[in-house]
């Protein structure tokens, strides 16, 4: 038996921060962004921070910069050239001074560019900051929406096993501290995967931070938080973790437009490892949820119980053959420039194709007509009188997305090499 004895994890507050984001149309545009996130800070810790030590900050998902990509279907390489960030970097260092001020962790959400990885690539990225403003947790999200264009580890999945494994480790990393527990990390659409959290809770996480989520998921049901507060409570309890779920307050499209929408819905919520909701608040626009987490609390409900632990009695054997065959190609952007919403759609409707069985009895009795892919005009290009882009796309609105007349020629060439490259890697067997 070992002389140390570990000292306990004490009771502290979790906040999760709500704010109003500025959509960004430059990376500058991002400082507009931190100021609300500051003034967020000053104002819940000077009131949670009365009852008990609040330990852990959390950020919405978009509150540094919105998503002017997806939204305006940026191409991938221009994003990741002029709009994102990198970790560390300035922004960063922003918040590592706030984690100092107020001796607390900070864990938040940007799109950053990830060079050692993979070059002229962003990944949508978590990362915490310690009490002493040091980073030292950083994850990428494997799983998006179909209107997200981050690159994923798995679209360069042979590059990513090269540098970081292929254990759950490398894509759900746990930060393990003795002051706030362990900490797992995923963001948004990741929690649409049952398989995520519980990556998580197999790598010791005890905290999971899971930022944002949009309309309809917060609002479908009669119940407050949607399906994303059903879902977020459904990990809590299948896997003995906390959650904090902060949501994206209203957001300025982009950076011209006068009045905020918002696209999220609010619902910021804080569940316990049984399933019980905390904190709960059904406004999103400069607004933070609280919650106390109890770690010895947890640790002692995972050891003691032996009913509701439902991970200690799982039959793994049985379920391994369910993942034998692929279903989404990985290595998509690997060699390829990522493509746009139009192109990958055809990839989606691709899995659903072969996730479908062959029997007509399963299919719908007629296919319904498509409805075409719609782009809103981005508010950032003045519109000329010019009915084609520089690289001889006919506009549809805006069709010609491209920053420049060679920005133009590269990516048209490359479009049509991608969705070449793409429809060949789609040549996959069939699902037994």
């Amino acid at each position: 038996m070992s002389g140390r004895t570990q000292e306990q994890v004490a009771p502290y507050m979790a906040v999760g921060l709500s704010t109003v984001v500025h959509g960004i149309g430059s990376r500058r545009d991002i400082e507009r962004n931190l100021q609300i996130v500051e003034d967020g800070i000053h104002a819940a810790v000077s009131i949670v921070g009365i009852n008990m030590p609040v330990r852990l900050i959390a950020l919405a998902e978009g509150a540094l910069t919105g998503f002017t990509d997806e939204i305006f279907d940026i191409p991938h390489v221009t994003a990741a050239r002029d709009l994102f960030i990198d970790i560390p970097g300035p922004e960063t260092d922003r918040l590592a001074s706030l984690a100092r001020q107020y001796d607390t962790y900070i864990v938040a959400q940007c799109k950053a560019r990830w060079p050692e990885v993979i070059d002229k690539r962003f990944f949508n990225t978590l990362f915490v900051i310690s009490r002493q403003g040091e980073i030292v947790h950083k994850a990428a999200k494997n799983h998006l929406w179909c209107r997200e264009r981050s690159c994923v580890p798995h679209d360069v999945y042979d590059r990513w096993v090269e540098l970081f494994g292929d254990g759950i480790d490398a894509f759900y990393p746990v930060l393990r501290t003795d002051d706030i527990g362990h900490i797992g990390t995923i963001c948004c659409s990741d929690g649409e995967y049952p398989e995520a959290v519980r990556a998580l809770a197999f790598n010791g996480a005890e905290v999971v931070y899971r930022p944002s989520e949009a309309v309809p998921m917060t609002q479908m049901g009669m119940e407050p938080g949607g399906t994303w507060l059903l879902q977020n409570r459904a990990h809590a309890h299948f896997n003995n973790v906390y959650m904090v779920c902060p949501n994206v307050g209203p957001v300025y499209v982009h950076p011209k437009m006068e009045h905020p929408y918002d696209i999220a819905g609010g619902n910021s919520h804080i569940v316990d490892y049984q399933g019980t909701v905390l904190g709960h608040t059904a406004s999103g626009a400069n607004t933070f949820v609280a919650g106390i987490v109890d770690i010895e609390a947890l640790r002692q409900f995972r050891t003691m119980n032996l009913n509701s632990n439902w991970m200690k009695d799982l039959r793994t054997e049985i379920f391994r053959r369910m993942y034998s065959e692929p279903v989404h190609p990985k290595n998509l952007w690997l060699d390829a420039e990522p493509l746009q919403h139009a192109d990958v759609d055809e990839i989606y409707r691709a899995n659903i194709g072969r996730l479908m069985p062959g029997e007509a009895s399963h299919h719908p009795r007629g296919p319904f007509p498509e409805r075409g892919t719609s782009r809103p005009r981005n508010p950032l290009t003045r519109p000329t009188g010019n009915t084609s882009g520089a690289c001889g796309l006919r506009r549809r609105t805006n069709s010609c997305r491209h920053a420049s007349v060679n920005s133009c020629s590269t990516m048209a060439g490359s479009r049509v090499a991608g969705v070449s490259r793409t429809r060949r890697r789609l040549s996959l067997p069939g699902r037994k």
